[in-house]
């Protein structure tokens, strides 16, 4: 029982689950989008998330105690490097557009995770894009916007139209409702000058403004040119899901509530999408 807790840790920890929450939206897009499913681009996917969440969450980590690194430390960091090199090699099955875009959003993660000035790096009063104030959460959304939308359909020559914007800003509300739980539950660890959207509104008005993103999310679907009753069926199913897990959030929740099932969602609405279409 506590190997097996230890691989799910391992799995959680390492960003693999996320990894294939980030996977599982850019399939939706592919079925969205009438496209045919990429390996390559998934593939890309997933190991490019798995390389970039570790590298934000343990950067600080490693530069600070690099020889005393905990063991599934170490362990995390090797699973990287070799997901890191799987990335490398995939990147080169992309288009040339895609990878144009792709380094541009690359410099984002980095400036996301490492100090703006490497001076203060030394002083202890650096400052990322992770720790201005306000801004985490956008970042993140926008990140996954364009790796979930764009970087699919830019690497398939599909014309950016109108549809298509509404879907990345579909796709960037739902993101933030997403968020929404890990903000509430980090309010504890949190500094108060991330002014974080709890610390700013309250519990309470996070979860009124999550319902709201959530209506707005689905509402949005009408806007488009061309609809189905599938991607309202299926929009509505996670907007339902969704919006439990936003209520029922709070700051003592259990270790798994965010970091697994409300990562899962991403996952259950491409299986909501396959059992549809």
């Amino acid at each position: 029982m506590r190997v097996l807790r230890q691989i799910f840790n391992f799995y959680i920890n390492s960003s693999i689950h996320v990894a294939l929450a980030v996977v599982a939206m850019t399939w939706v897009t592919l079925i969205q989008f009438e496209l045919e499913c990429d390996k390559n681009v998934l593939v890309f996917v997933f190991l490019a998330t798995i390389t970039g969440y570790n590298f934000v969450k343990y950067f600080g980590v490693a530069k600070f105690h690099h020889r005393s690194l905990a063991a599934w430390l170490k362990a995390i960091q090797i699973f990287s490097f070799f997901a890191f090199l799987g990335m490398g090699y995939y990147a080169l099955k992309l288009n040339v557009n895609t990878l144009i875009y792709l380094s541009i959003f690359g410099l984002i993660t980095f400036l996301y995770a490492v100090p703006l000035l490497p001076i203060r790096y030394f002083r202890d009063s650096h400052k990322n894009l992770r720790q201005v104030s306000g801004l985490k959460v956008y970042v993140i959304a926008l990140v996954w916007v364009f790796t979930t939308v764009f970087l699919p359909l830019i690497d398939k020559d599909y014309h950016i139209n109108d549809d298509v914007v509404i879907t990345g800003v579909q796709r960037f509300v739902f993101v933030i409702v997403l968020m929404l739980p890990f903000e509430i539950r980090d309010l504890i660890y949190d500094s108060i000058k991330l002014a974080t959207i709890p610390q700013r509104i309250g519990v309470r008005n996070t979860k009124v403004f999550g319902v709201f993103l959530l209506i707005v999310f689905f509402f949005l679907e009408y806007f488009k040119d061309e609809m189905s009753s599938t991607a309202i069926i299926s929009n509505g199913v996670i907007m339902s899901i969704t919006l439990i897990f936003v209520l029922f959030a709070h700051k003592k929740q259990s270790q798994y509530y965010s970091a697994f099932w409300v990562e899962s969602i991403p996952i259950l609405w491409l299986m909501v999408l396959l059992m549809l279409s």
